[in-house]
């Protein structure tokens, strides 16, 4: 399980489960309900997910570089 978290390989099983489980805890939805969704609209919603968590990491950058200068 670690290692499928940090980009290792691992089974279609075990990768369907993770896909679920982010998508469910990230937008606060049912498991049941992302089983139902099409393929194409989980990816979409993940490679949301991804963006706001990139720009939020690259505005938490920004403000620890800020605070340091000071």
């Amino acid at each position: 399980m670690r290692r499928a978290l940090t980009g290792g390989r691992c089974s279609p099983e075990l990768s369907s489960h993770l896909i679920t489980y982010t998508v469910a805890t990230t937008f606060s939805i049912s498991p049941v309900e992302v089983y139902k969704m099409p393929a194409s609209l989980v990816k979409e919603m993940l490679v949301i997910h991804k963006c706001i968590k990139e720009l939020e990491a690259e505005e938490m950058d920004k403000m620890s570089k800020k605070n340091k200068m000071r």
